[in-house]
C-alpha cells in the first residue's frame, strides 16, 4: 500500500504530496550529500545486518582510524555534508510546513546535523568496521600521501562548488558531452563508478535512509497518519527508479568536475587503488560507517518533521 492510500479519498493526493515532499528532504539531505568524496568513499550505504550491528556497537576509537580520518579530511567532509543538508532543508521548508515560518524547522535541522555528533557517529563506526584490519597502514599511506591529499582536496572543492545550482548545471553539461563522445575519459569515469559500486550502493543506501526517515516520522507524526512497516517498505520500493535516476544525475557530473584536472593515468591509478584489497576494505568500511551516521540523521529528521506535523492539518 502506498502512502497515497492514507486518509479520505478526497485528500489522498494532497497527503501523498506532503509525505513525498517530506521524504524529498531526507533524499536531498542524505542521498545527494552522500556521494563519494574520494575513490573508495560512498556515504549512506547499505550493509548487512551482521556488519551493521558490529559497527554500531563499536565505540573505541583506534589511533590508526583517527589518522585515516584525518588523512581523508573527514571533519571537512562532514562540514560540507552539513551545509548541503541545511541548504536543502531551507529550499523545502515552505512546501513542508507552509505558512509556519522557517526558524523553528531550520533550528531543528541544525540540531540534527550537529557536526560533532556526525563525526562521532562516523569515526566510532569506522573503528568498528576496520578493527584488526591488516591493510589499515596501506590505506593511511595512500590517502595521506601527496596524491591522496590532492584528490581529496579536488573532491571537497567540487562538493562545495555543487552547492551552487549553476555550477551543477555546468558540470551536468560537461558529463553529457563526455558521455556522448564515449572517449577514454568517459570510460574511465564509468569504470571508476563500477569498481567502487557507486550506483547500486548509493541507491540502496538512500532507500535505507528513506526507510529510517519514515520510521522516525511515524514515531512522532499524528496518530491518524500511521503507516505500517509493510507500507513503509512498499512506498520506498516504489521510489527505486527515481532514486536511481537522481543518483546518476548527480554522480557523474560530480565526478566529471572533481577529476577534471587529473590525467587519465592518474584517474586510473586512483581506480586501481579502489580495486585493490585495501581499497575494497576501505570502501566497505566507509559504506558501513556512513550508513550508521546517515541512518541516525534520517531517523532524527523524520522525528523532527513528525513533531512539526502535530496540530497541523495536512
Amino acid at each position: 500500500m502506498s502512502i497515497g492510500s492514507f486518509g479520505n479519498r478526497d485528500d489522498r493526493d494532497d497527503k501523498d504530496r506532503r509525505y513525498r515532499t517530506l521524504l524529498a528532504c531526507v533524499m536531498g539531505a542524505t542521498l545527494l550529500t552522500a556521494l563519494p568524496i574520494h575513490a573508495s568513499m560512498v556515504a549512506a550505504q547499505v550493509v548487512t545486518a551482521q556488519t551493521e550491528e558490529s559497527v554500531e556497537t563499536a565505540a573505541t576509537l583506534t589511533p590508526g582510524v583517527l589518522a585515516l580520518a584525518q588523512a581523508m579530511q573527514i571533519d571537512q567532509i562532514i562540514d560540507v555534508m552539513r551545509d548541503e543538508g541545511l541548504d536543502y532543508a531551507k529550499t523545502l521548508q515552505e512546501d513542508m510546513f507552509p505558512g509556519s515560518g522557517n526558524s523553528g524547522w531550520i533550528a531543528e535541522v541544525e540540531d540534527v546535523y550537529d557536526a560533532d555528533q556526525m563525526q562521532q557517529d562516523f569515526t566510532s563506526a569506522l573503528s568498528g568496521a576496520l578493527a584488526g584490519n591488516p591493510e589499515l597502514a596501506v590505506m593511511i599511506d595512500f590517502m595521506g600521501g601527496p596524491f591522496g591529499d590532492r584528490v581529496v582536496g579536488l573532491e571537497l572543492a567540487a562538493r562545495r562548488a555543487l552547492l551552487d545550482p549553476a555550477a551543477e548545471d555546468i558540470a551536468r553539461v560537461a558529463w553529457l558531452r563526455l558521455e556522448e563522445q564515449d572517449g577514454p575519459r568517459a570510460q574511465a569515469i564509468q569504470r571508476f563508478v563500477a569498481v567502487n559500486d557507486l550506483m547500486d550502493s548509493n541507491v540502496t543506501g538512500a532507500m535505507n535512509s528513506n526507510i529510517a526517515f519514515y520510521r522516525g516520522l511515524m514515531a512522532a507524526a499524528p496518530a491518524d497518519m500511521a503507516m505500517t512497516e509493510a507500507d513503509i517498505l512498499a512506498s520506498v520500493a516504489d521510489q527505486h527508479a527515481q532514486i536511481a535516476a537522481d543518483t546518476a544525475d548527480w554522480l557523474y557530473p560530480y565526478l566529471t568536475l572533481a577529476y577534471q584536472s587529473l590525467s587519465d593515468t592518474e584517474l586510473e591509478t586512483y581506480t586501481d587503488f579502489s580495486d585493490s584489497r585495501p581499497g575494497r576494505d576501505l570502501n566497505r568500511a566507509l559504506f558501513a560507517a556512513f550508513a550508521v551516521m546517515f541512518d541516525r540523521l534520517s531517523f532524527d529528521l523524520g522525528v523532527a518533521a513528525g513533531r512539526r506535523m502535530q496540530g497541523q492539518d495536512i
